[in-house]
């Protein structure tokens, strides 16, 4: 016993030390910014109600996966707000990793910042978790933009945010190809009436292999979020679509890496597609509505398709339905019981199984086709049989856009069974609802 005991109280000391660590810190706009660089693994700083005109500086601040550091609202219905400065951006992220940080506003003050920004500067950013943030007043220019990463970035959680007005919405990875994101889950955002994208996640060149990349087969997903540019698109030379995928690295690790879509509503652009990509793409379970234009282009940007898989949506556009071009023989691009309501419906891959229309026809095939997005009712008023679903490895692939099972093969983006939908514009949480997460 004699020598038990000392291991025991040794033992006792290193959990009492650890929990000791790991503390709820309170502060205030005075306060803030000295006590964000003593963060440790595990704790979280609780920001009192108040403005916060100093930024948020998220440098060299290193949790773990089991005791992340987490920064947020002391209170959710009594919001921090961050206003912008002209001579940064307001959370400025450089070197960190497991890093959460949520129920924060942040007003852009039209100054030529972004509100969020993993630095160019940065080796890495990875585990970054944003959510329930407001972001607003960050739309003076295209370039400015709500949420931005120029650094490898790999594993980050962008959840239940809302963007409204920016010059682009999001924007993941560089220019060049050369600021990688991986591994990435982009859900439950309202992204409305930006300049530019709502989203953009750039193309990928090789990866460096020193700065904590994955090696293996990754997959970015992008679900039940809402995206609308019906006001304030740029045009001409400038304008872009709502969302722009591209593609994996063409050689060495994540050369297989796909980009997931499903349970997304794609909604108004003027002068673009909806939705635009390259690479390994798996897109179902959408809805797209633009009576200006496009709906979904998959197309070479910076390479060419990869292997792609569009099932299970509903399209109703001015223009292209869903138009595939390029791509080699390898690989297949299939498209299948989709309900497509357009000028021109389908154009290249492989198609099957699908119920397709002009957009005029819209009116006697489903529900309620016309009128604002809040009337909508896009089931279908005599739904065929379609291909089955492929449900094995894709999440929710077996429940529909409000997230009904699917019991049957109908087409398009809602089940038989599934409810009246209420899509509107905004948060899908709080409309049609989402699977269970």
């Amino acid at each position: 016993m004699n020598h038990i005991l000392p291991a025991i109280l040794a033992l006792l000391a290193m959990l009492a030390t650890g929990l000791a660590s790991a503390a709820d810190i309170p502060a205030n706009p005075r306060t803030y910014r000295a006590l964000l660089r003593q963060l440790q693994p595990g704790d979280t700083l609780l920001l009192a109600p108040g403005d916060y005109a100093d930024g948020l500086p998220v440098h060299r601040l290193v949790g773990t996966a089991a005791a992340p550091i987490r920064i947020r609202a002391a209170n959710a219905s009594a919001r921090p707000r961050f206003v912008s400065r002209s001579d940064r951006n307001t959370v400025s992220i450089v070197d960190a990793m497991h890093v959460a940080i949520s129920d924060l506003d942040l007003d852009g003050d039209n100054l030529y910042v972004d509100a969020v920004k993993a630095e160019g500067n940065s080796r890495f950013a990875h585990h970054i978790t944003l959510e329930n943030l407001r972001i607003t007043g960050h739309g003076p220019h295209q370039q400015n933009v709500g949420i931005s990463t120029k650094c490898p970035a790999a594993g980050w959680i962008v959840r239940g945010n809302e963007i409204i007005g920016g010059g682009t919405g999001m924007y993941f990875g560089n220019s060049d190809g050369n600021a990688p994101f991986v591994g990435g889950l982009i859900e439950d955002n309202l992204v409305v009436d930006t300049i530019g994208y709502n989203v953009q996640i750039k193309h990928q060149n090789p990866r460096p292999g020193d700065v904590g990349l994955p090696t293996g087969d990754s997959v970015t997903i992008i679900r039940h979020n809402v995206f609308s540019k019906a006001r304030n698109s740029a045009t001409g030379e400038l304008a872009r679509p709502n969302v722009l995928v591209g593609h994996a690295p063409l050689s060495g690790p994540g050369q297989l890496d796909r980009v997931i879509v499903h349970g997304n509503l794609f909604h108004q652009n003027p002068t673009e597609a909806l939705f635009q990509g390259e690479g390994h793409l798996v897109l179902y379970n959408n809805v797209f509505v633009n009576r200006d234009g496009s709906a979904i282009h998959i197309q070479p940007h910076h390479a060419t398709p990869g292997e792609v898989a569009i099932f299970g949506n509903t399209v109703l556009a001015a223009g292209n339905g869903i138009r595939i071009l390029g791509g080699g023989p390898e690989q297949r691009r299939r498209v299948w019981s989709n309900v497509v309501f357009a000028e021109i419906t389908i154009q290249g891959g492989e198609a099957s199984g699908n119920v397709i229309g002009r957009l005029t026809d819209a009116a006697s095939a489903l529900r309620q086709a016309d009128g604002a997005v809040e009337t909508l009712d896009l089931r279908l008023r005599r739904p065929p049989t379609g291909m089955p679903m492929e449900t094995t490895s894709l999440p929710d692939a077996d429940r529909d856009f409000c997230g009904t099972r699917r019991t049957d093969h109908t087409p398009g983006a809602f089940a038989q069974e599934s409810p009246v939908p209420r899509l509107a514009i905004r948060r899908k949480g709080e409309g049609c609802g989402a699977p269970g997460r």
